[in-house]
């Protein structure tokens, strides 16, 4: 598994949690280390280790976790990037989700050796859609339950999602827009400020 999913997980429990927390996890899945690169490369049963040991710790079913890392990817200020990279898929978030088929691609040019979840947006209506997920690493569902729920608040949407569960190597979830414009999203610029 690639060092970024690793790391993101390590700052999501640090972060939310606090250091000793972190050190509790690490200890609970065997690890060696409790810093984990972001360029390297690890086992995927670490990964594994890791989320199960941050269910035991942090005291929650480990879906729970997965989505709440998937919230943490997009809200954090640590990791304000991935929001803007998200942000630039549409003007608002039919557009947002029609352009998740490319997100792979699109993390791949930032980090070439980096391979997320290829995803397919089926439109079943224009309220009705369908995220399929395809990944050997089940899990990754729940962590786009997360990333969809926060981005559609980001965009003032109101939306229903709901994991449909595993089959074989593939999560689907289903999306339904309940009002496009529930509330005013939150400010996105194009060019970031500096300072």
């Amino acid at each position: 598994m690639h060092g970024l999913i690793n790391r993101a997980i390590q700052c999501f429990v640090r972060d939310s949690y606090g250091q000793s927390r972190w050190i509790e996890v690490t200890r609970l899945a065997s690890v060696e280390t409790t810093d984990f690169e972001a360029m390297l490369h690890y086992e995927d049963s670490v990964t594994d280790d890791l989320i199960m040991a941050s269910a035991k710790v942090i005291g929650a079913p480990r879906e729970t976790i997965l989505e709440d890392i998937g919230t943490y990817l997009v809200t954090h200020p640590n990791v304000e990037a991935l929001r803007r990279l998200l942000r630039f898929g549409g003007l608002d978030f039919v557009e947002f989700l029609q352009s998740l088929d490319d997100l792979p691609e699109r993390a791949r040019l930032a980090v070439d050796d980096l391979i997320l979840p290829s995803l397919e947006l089926r439109e079943h209506s224009s309220e009705c859609f369908s995220l399929t997920c395809r990944h050997d690493q089940l899990g990754f569902g729940h962590v786009m339950i997360g990333i969809l729920r926060t981005m559609a608040d980001d965009y003032g949407a109101l939306v229903f999602l709901e994991h449909q569960g595993a089959q074989q190597d593939a999560e689907v979830i289903d999306i339904t827009l309940v009002e496009s414009a529930f509330a005013s999203g939150r400010e996105f610029e194009l060019g970031a400020r500096a300072g």
